[in-house]
């Protein structure tokens, strides 16, 4: 076997040793409903998840990445296809993509690496609903306890099924997502032996809700000693009435309610454990990869849909253009990334596509909307001239900058934020209208950005949970 050796510096960034005749394994865990409350993020000052941590430490942490659409399937749909929401009609949770003929017959990301020969095998929640057939050489079913009969907290007369949140008492060898880092632990070493390169997708389904954890997990937050995130009363004021129409999402608790019913600490408590729980199997992961022996010759990609607001702006859940909601996780390990970097570039997950073909030295796939995120592996602090682009229903837009938050809607109200001096974004700057004087040339630049395609939303489209949109 011939080994080509190269050791290249980008500011401070050594690559080590890559095999010239094979291509990288892959990989590709997704957790569902992932904010930035993890200790590489330093989204929440009590969060404990060193695995994921150790992580990052191997490779670039994405601190300024995001979804193209704030929820579930659109999100994924975009990431898998390369193609933006406002260009497939993909907005809101249906239809399913293979089911409506704009996008039928769409390549998926899975299906291209099994095109080049992977083997591209999963378990868990890649796709939303079930594993699309077409990407995946083999498909282990998802089993495990996820919820039981009755609810714990959120327990209101007709409240959505799913929404609830506190400790339970089964062991977490029994639940769905330990079952999944199981197998997929194990399947590490089997397909490390093979003479095939393998991409692996792993979907967990915490946090999203139902959000339990043992109480191995919860002993970690002491509820007396629980942080909760900074709000403000007037939060609202400034913003336009479409904003607070597309982001009722009914089947979200009001955070009236969380407050007056004290449930808001039990909530963050829930979230912050489940955080806890979901890294170690992530620990699980990449400690069975170590010792598959594949893991100098395989990237590994980390990353959730979207993130999840626990009060913050009021709110609770998804389905909001701001940035609890847009931010993600995103870490990029792999035999020429940088190591224990960050990059605080704006960059979306519909980058992931390109970023994984050229890494791994697969031809570009025409047609895809975002562009490799090699050279910030390589260089964390090089020149990006793009903002991250997320849609939430026709013609609602988000452009983030490596600063600045500009938002338009579809009746041309707008937002404003910037990150340098409102991290929280509570004062929309262009609240009355007018963009101040030394915004300008900022905002005009960000308005380029805004896609030019909307697409009218797919046939059969539900799941937006708004008012704004009749399903």
């Amino acid at each position: 076997m011939r080994w080509l050796l190269f050791a290249v510096t980008f500011v401070g960034c050594n690559f080590g040793t890559l095999d010239a005749s094979e291509k990288p394994n892959i990989l590709f865990i997704a957790i569902d409903d992932l904010n930035d409350w993890l200790g590489c993020y330093e989204g929440h000052p009590q969060a404990q998840t060193p695995h994921i941590d150790a992580l990052a430490a191997r490779g670039v942490t994405f601190t300024n990445a995001h979804c193209q659409a704030p929820i579930c399937n659109p999100s994924r749909v975009s990431m898998f296809l390369g193609k933006r929401p406002s260009t497939t009609g993909m907005y809101f949770l249906g239809p399913n993509f293979r089911s409506v003929a704009p996008t039928r017959d769409e390549t998926t990301m899975f299906q291209t690496f099994r095109r080049h020969g992977f083997y591209v095998t999963t378990r868990g929640k890649i796709f939303h609903g079930k594993a699309d057939p077409a990407s995946f050489d083999h498909i282990e079913r998802t089993k495990g306890w996820r919820r039981g009969d009755q609810k714990l907290n959120y327990t209101v007369p007709g409240s959505h099924p799913l929404w609830d949140w506190g400790q339970v008492d089964v062991p977490d060898e029994q639940q769905r997502d330990y079952q999944t880092a199981a197998w997929a632990a194990r399947q590490l070493g089997e397909l490390a032996d093979r003479d095939q390169r393998f991409l692996l997708a792993v979907g967990f389904h915490l946090p999203h809700v139902p959000v339990y954890a043992s109480k191995k997990w919860f002993d970690l937050y002491p509820i007396d000693e629980v942080r909760l995130p900074a709000t403000t009363n007037s939060d609202v004021d400034d913003l336009p009435e479409i904003a607070k129409q597309l982001t009722l999402n009914p089947t979200a608790p009001r955070h009236r309610w969380m407050v007056e019913n004290d449930q808001w600490k039990i909530a963050v408590q829930s979230y912050l454990a489940a955080n806890s729980f979901v890294d170690s199997l992530v620990g699980m992961l990449v400690d069975s990869l170590d010792a598959s022996g594949a893991a100098d010759n395989t990237i590994v990609v980390l990353w959730s849909d979207h993130g999840f607001h626990l009060g913050e702006k009021l709110r609770w859940a998804k389905r909001s253009l701001w940035e609890e909601t847009t931010r993600v996780p995103l870490i990029i390990t792999g035999p020429d990334t940088c190591r224990d970097r960050r990059c605080g570039r704006p960059v979306g997950l519909i980058d992931v596509y390109p970023t994984l073909l050229e890494m791994c030295g697969l031809p570009m796939v025409d047609g895809l909307e975002g562009i490799s995120l090699r050279p910030l592996l390589q260089n964390p602090d090089a020149t990006w001239d793009r903002p991250a682009i997320c849609t939430f229903g026709p013609n609602n837009h988000s452009i983030r900058g490596e600063h600045l938050r500009y938002t338009v809607y579809a009746d041309g109200s707008r937002e404003l934020y910037d990150h340098r001096v409102d991290p929280n974004e509570w004062q929309n700057l262009i609240a009355d209208g007018q963009v101040p004087k030394a915004y300008q040339a900022a905002v005009e630049n960000l308005s380029r950005w805004i896609p030019k395609t909307n697409a009218e939303p797919l046939p059969g489209s539900t799941g937006s949970d708004s008012p704004l949109y009749s399903e």
